[in-house]
């Protein structure tokens, strides 16, 4: 039999499977993969819940319902002051994962280069280099994870097409500042280039913190692809709601590629999401308070422990090193430990660089705290049961 795709059938097993597995197994509490188990606005799904008996039902149109695209751009406005054409620059996804791969399928030609900033989220190697794109890799360091300039500038070359940009990120809960914003900005104007901007955590910032748009800076707004997430922003993640905003001329291209993967969303989905936008903005305003206590009661009780947490913007993650505490082991190592002895999971930071990186840091676990705040209090007393 002849060979199947020699990228896909060499990947192994996600470790969010391989990690949720063992949580099963064990019966823990699975702090690993990143999503609520509070569903968001009961309004919203209520609405959606009626339009899945009333209707819509059928086919939507190819680039999203006009309602939603209406009420994406409003929300651009709203927000970052950006003027979206609804009807030209505004493209509704299933989820934020496939508005990565069609961004990718539809910008990328064979030998084009992207910068990458890791660690990244883990689907992003794979589509760079399923596209026949060779990545430039940046390497983020903790505890700080500031963004460095040299290795920067000597990622761009004649043959940079875009620059894969996660704000607020994940795995790190790092919020790119203004002048880290400015240093990509002038790069990508100087060498020509574009922008593919993950900003599904936009509204999950903590402290005194600011999620800027790199589409909001002079000269970006035609050379950038922002993308949203509805079920990171309603806590509604098994909706798979995504959204991209861009300018006609790149997201003309992007449509083409999206319309023989997925073709349209479902309509309830994208009627209820439509509604959420306009009238549930108060929802993820104290959504984001309410995760920063949940990280403020995590970091308290890892730290009680013995481990160092680094510092966290946004997002539902927070990234501990175990070095402190005095671990003989790797993170992967770690996150089996705690599985298997205290009943919590969580994910090893390692898996979020690049293969070929020298000097991976291999004493970093990312622990997800958007869940409930007794699920939490008991992951704690676990943690507490066995570690201390």
């Amino acid at each position: 039999m002849s060979n199947l795709n020699h990228l896909f059938s060499g990947l192994g097993t996600t470790v969010f499977t391989v990690m949720s597995e063992l949580a099963a197994k064990h019966d823990a509490i699975n702090l690993g993969q990143g999503f609520p188990d509070v569903d968001g606005p009961e309004a919203v799904r209520r609405h959606a819940a009626g339009l899945l008996l009333d209707g819509p039902n059928q086919y939507a149109a190819m680039t999203g319902m006009p309602e939603l695209r209406k009420a994406v751009a409003a929300d651009n406005l709203r927000h970052y002051g950006l003027d979206i054409d609804w009807q030209s620059e505004v493209l509704v996804t299933s989820g934020a994962t496939e508005a990565l791969t069609v961004c990718l399928m539809g910008m990328l030609n064979p030998g084009d280069e992207v910068v990458m900033i890791e660690p990244f989220y883990d689907c992003y190697l794979p589509l760079v280099e399923r596209a026949g794109a060779v990545a430039k890799i940046v390497s983020l360091m903790p505890p700080e994870w500031e963004l460095p300039e040299a290795q920067l500038r000597a990622a761009f070359s004649n043959k940079t097409k875009l620059v894969l940009l996660n704000s607020p990120m994940n795995p790190t809960g790092k919020v790119f500042t203004r002048p880290e914003l400015e240093l990509i900005a002038g790069l990508i104007e100087e060498f020509d280039a574009y922008a593919i901007c993950d900003e599904v955590y936009e509204h999950l910032i903590f402290d005194d913190h600011k999620h800027i748009p790199l589409m909001t800076l002079p000269g970006m707004r035609e050379r950038c692809l922002r993308i949203g997430s509805a079920g990171k922003t309603f806590s509604l993640t098994g909706w798979k709601v995504g959204y991209i905003s861009g300018s006609s001329s790149l997201l003309s291209t992007i449509a083409k590629a999206h319309q023989y993967v997925i073709f349209c969303t479902p309509p309830a989905l994208q009627h209820a999401i439509a509604y959420g936008l306009e009238n549930c903005g108060e929802f993820y305003k104290t959504l984001a308070a309410e995760l920063q206590g949940k990280r403020d009661f995590l970091k308290s009780t890892l730290e009680g422990l013995g481990l160092k947490v680094l510092p966290v913007d946004g997002t539902y993650f927070l990234t501990a090193d175990i070095t402190p505490f005095g671990f003989e082991g790797t993170d992967y190592d770690f996150c089996k430990f705690i599985t298997e002895k205290a009943r919590v999971g969580a994910i090893p930071t390692s898996v979020f660089y690049h293969p070929e990186t020298p000097n991976v840091p291999h004493n970093l676990v990312r622990f997800c705290f958007c869940k409930r705040d007794e699920v939490l209090s008991e992951a704690a007393q676990r943690l507490q049961q066995h570690l201390r």
